[in-house]
């Protein structure tokens, strides 16, 4: 990378112009240069050293998040139309009405009634002197109106191309050059080192050639899941409506060939299985697509979702970038590859029904800001009518390494994973055997960024009630629970470059439930329904008795024994494992045709 580069930066405006400058008062110039110090570092972070001002003529692109003008409504319309208990209609004297309006329209069934992508935008966008203001900071500091741009009906600014001169006396800041030691790279800020997809370390960890299996050990095959979980005899009929899409991170790419060879050996009770293909859409720089060299990650994700949805369309995302923090920083790194697919998404028409996720990176590395940024994100893609499953973890509650305090206590904490600790998404645990008992791998606990959501209002205290005083300190027990849902992740069979593996790790178990939820929503889209969207409230509500509840099993990690599995929802499987025919029973229940 060069010095006179583009650099990338994320920063989030807590302007709250609503509240501060009705819209019958004109709003006074503000003393743009009177800044407050929020974050600092008074030394080079460890291992890093400074090379002092960057050349003139560097730039920067700056991200802004503006808060939106609604406050909570996109959290309060969005477990609207995903909460089976919500009113049935939008009603003229419903408070909702002056958030919504014109978003909803009046009388329109609240449960299922997933917004667009130009009324989310409406949503979510800042009050119109918010904007006022940024312009005029802007304008102040010599930003010329042509670099900046907006997305997510303006909550999102971009700044292209921003001399770092300027961005100093913009934020009162002072860019260095800085570069990691041991290395010749000269940028201005420098990620840190490459964090791989939670489920591909453990998967690469046990991976092992399916051949070289005794016949004492055993392998778990679609089969087996299709039977366990009881899809084996539903036959998807909405193909022309639904999809399931599958995001893929660090370039890693799944192989034609090898989900051609997968889907022969394991759905020969489809005709066409052995034809099955996925379409692909490249972002971020990703390298381009090179069917012939597959990654075992990306190769498990597909093979596993088209086993369980197929023949349902599916969609690849190759995303490039590193997942990773700036250091010293509480800002994503350049071309964060979650913000850059996430904007993507939001900026298309029409969203998959159900999207899959094997990757994630320790909550830890995520500054609070930048986590609830995009798990905001996250929320407007279940506005949209998205179930977005992510993996919740390979390390049990964590890596002794991880856990302990940088500090002179020395004190222990869990370590839980973003995005599955976001609530907006549905995160998935690991299980084995027959009966299933939790994976000790299976990773789970209590978030430290995201307070516990409305839907684990029962659940989650009550485990937490049998669990006493255990682990006091080490957990945030009024954080977001940790998984949702679990499925088989250990000892899966797949096939890459054309042979046969088997390999373990959550993100085996992400497919499997992304693909049978593609199939509830493939019925509800047959029948003309909505599909089921951000999918949390209805299953802790209404799924219950379709999932098989697992009571044994833990996933030790920091030097204890972690979390136990037990009746209800746990820390280790969440509230269970799925039962296809029973979830689908209950899917065809609709509240909004009940008084």
């Amino acid at each position: 990378m060069g010095l006179a580069m583009c650099f990338h930066q994320l920063f989030v405006l807590s302007v709250l112009a609503a509240a501060t400058f009705p819209d019958f008062v004109t709003p006074l110039a503000p003393p743009w240069d009177d800044l407050r110090v929020k974050h600092t570092w008074g030394a080079v972070p460890a291992n890093w050293e400074t090379l002092g001002n960057p050349p003139a003529g560097t730039t920067i692109d700056l991200h802004v998040a503006l808060k939106s003008h609604n406050g909570s409504a996109l959290s309060e319309a969005l477990y609207d139309v995903s909460d089976p208990r919500s009113p049935k209609h939008v009603l003229y004297n419903t408070s909702p009405l002056t958030i919504y309006s014109p978003v909803l329209r009046l009388l329109c069934c609240r449960y299922g009634a997933h917004l667009s992508k130009e009324q989310v935008a409406r949503l979510v966008a800042p009050h119109t002197h918010t904007l006022d203001l940024i312009n005029s900071w802007l304008a102040h500091h010599g930003v010329p109106t042509s670099s900046i741009s907006t997305s997510h009906g303006g909550g999102w600014l971009t700044l292209a191309g921003v001399p770092v001169s300027q961005v100093n006396k913009l934020l009162g800041a002072s860019y260095q050059l800085y570069r990691h030691m041991g290395t010749n790279d000269t940028t201005i800020l420098r990620t840190t080192p490459r964090r791989r997809s939670v489920g591909a370390t453990a998967d690469m960890a046990s991976r092992e050639p399916a051949m070289a299996l005794t016949g004492r050990d055993y392998v778990v095959t679609p089969s087996d899941l299709r039977w366990l979980y009881r899809t084996a005899t539903y036959v998807p009929t909405a193909t022309d409506q639904n999809l399931l899409g599958i995001a893929g991170y660090l370039n890693d790419y799944p192989g034609l060939q090898d989900l051609r060879v997968f889907m022969s050996q394991c759905r020969a009770d489809a005709v066409d299985a052995s034809q099955a293909t996925f379409t692909v859409e490249l972002l971020n720089g990703a390298g381009g697509y090179d069917p012939n060299h597959p990654d075992p990650e990306a190769d498990q994700n597909m093979q596993y979702a088209q086993a369980m949805a197929y023949p349902t369309p599916h969609l690849f995302y190759g995303t490039g970038g590193e997942i990773a923090v700036l250091p010293g920083s509480n800002l994503p790194a350049p071309g964060d590859p979650f913000l850059v697919w996430l904007n993507f998404m939001l900026s298309e028409q029409r969203v998959p029904p159900t999207i899959s996720t094997s990757y994630g990176v320790q909550e830890t590395t995520t500054p609070p800001e930048y986590a609830t940024a995009l798990c905001n994100l996250f929320a407007q893609l279940g506005l949209r009518g998205a179930s977005v499953i992510f993996p919740s973890g390979n390390n049990g509650v964590g890596k002794l390494e991880d856990c302990i305090a940088d500090d002179e206590t020395g004190s222990v904490h869990f370590v839980p994973t973003f995005p599955a600790s976001c609530p907006y998404v549905t995160s998935v645990g690991g299980t084995t055997g027959n009966p299933e008992v939790a994976v000790s791998f299976s990773g789970g606990g209590f978030s430290n960024h995201f307070p516990r959501p409305r839907y684990q209002q029962v659940a989650v205290p009550t485990y937490l009630e049998r669990l006493g005083s255990q682990y006091d300190g080490m957990y945030n027990p009024a954080g977001r629970g940790i998984p949702d849902l679990a499925a088989q992740a250990q000892r899966i069979y797949i096939v890459e470059n054309n042979m046969g593996y088997v390999v373990s790790g959550t993100s085996c178990a992400v497919p499997v439930v992304a693909g049978i939820i593609s199939l509830l929503n493939d019925y509800l889209l047959s029948i003309g329904r909505s599909p089921l969207g951000f999918i949390n409230p209805w299953l802790y509500i209404v799924g219950l008795p379709g999932i098989n509840d697992i009571i044994s099993g833990s996933n030790p990690g920091c030097d204890t024994d972690g979390f136990s599995a037990a009746v209800g929802w746990d820390p280790v499987t969440g509230l269970g494992t799925p039962d296809f025919l029973d979830l689908l029973a209950l899917a065809q229940w609709n509240p909004n045709s009940h008084p």
